[in-house]
């Protein structure tokens, strides 16, 4: 088995192939974009939902939510690039960057939490894996995330470029499952989200980075009261940035409308596009939320 589902796509267009050709790592094609979106009924929502259910819902559950359905939306997308070629996943895998503190010596280490098939799960679903998944990540219990982090500890600065770039050639380009040898099968996904709202921040952009291939980042920013126009009236709205950064070689303008289009559909209609709430059943759990 390999270390993703893929299938090759063949019908790519001439402008495609030569973005392809133009950039030769995903260092140089990045395009940045920010969305703005209303977030007072998703607030609601947010409210409600915790008091039918119990859970702990947060915003970044919902743009991931938003994300994976965008992703179904559009299949182009979730995509990454093998011998310059296109391939398309066969899953769609979303990834929550965690922050995870190590004990005693005041570190602070940055890992990945994800939700695999995150567009057939529901978000009482999604909360409750996401949450297992942080317990466990900050607990340190996953046992492949820390055998590869252990492995990555041994390279010597000098080397590291080297090994992340032989570490990318194996698990993506040749699509080798390495997870026997302590690397997590498909870590960061097809899509990954950081919260930058949770530091303070209304807008900021996360790199590219080249050897997770993974295409698009989205970072919510902090929820704001501003003024907004409503029926012709201008009153006190709550909004916030969802700001994105996408691979232009094999991502552009029409994926990224596909892709915003869906996510302010879902934010700013909640409560026809997230869980029926009327459905939910109750079941109180204490989680903390995602970082």
């Amino acid at each position: 088995m390999g270390h993703l589902e893929l299938s090759k796509k063949d019908d790519v267009s001439s402008f495609r192939k030569m973005a392809i050709g133009t950039w030769r790592t995903a260092y140089d094609p990045s395009v940045y974009g920010t969305l703005t979106v209303r977030m007072d009924k998703a607030l609601r929502y947010i409210d409600e939902f915790r008091q039918k259910t119990g859970k702990r819902l947060t915003v970044t559950h919902l743009v991931t939510k938003a994300c994976a359905e965008a992703l179904r939306r559009c299949p182009d997308a979730n995509a990454i690039l093998r011998f310059n070629r296109i391939y398309q996943r066969k899953r769609i895998t979303i990834s929550v960057l965690v922050v995870q503190t190590d004990e005693g010596d005041g570190k602070v280490d940055l890992t990945a939490a994800k939700i695999e098939d995150a567009d057939r799960k529901s978000l009482a679903e999604m909360v409750d894996e996401m949450e297992d998944t942080i317990q466990r990540v900050r607990a340190r219990k996953d046992k492949a995330l820390e055998k590869g982090k252990g492995t990555v500890r041994m390279i010597p600065f000098l080397l590291m470029n080297l090994f992340l770039k032989v570490l990318s050639f194996l698990m993506y380009t040749l699509n080798i499952d390495l997870s026997f040898a302590g690397m997590p099968k498909d870590a960061f996904g097809s899509l990954t989200v950081t919260n930058v709202g949770s530091l303070g921040l209304e807008t900021a952009y996360v790199p590219l980075v080249p050897y997770t291939r993974t295409a698009i980042y989205v970072a919510p920013g902090l929820v704001k009261e501003v003024p907004v126009a409503e029926e012709g009236r201008v009153v006190i709205g709550k909004v916030m940035n969802v700001n994105a950064t996408f691979d232009h070689r094999f991502i552009d303008g029409f994926h990224a409308s596909v892709l915003s289009k869906t996510l302010k559909e879902m934010m700013e209609n909640p409560f026809e596009r997230f869980d029926d709430l009327a459905l939910v059943g109750a079941e109180p759990k204490k989680q903390a939320a995602p970082a």
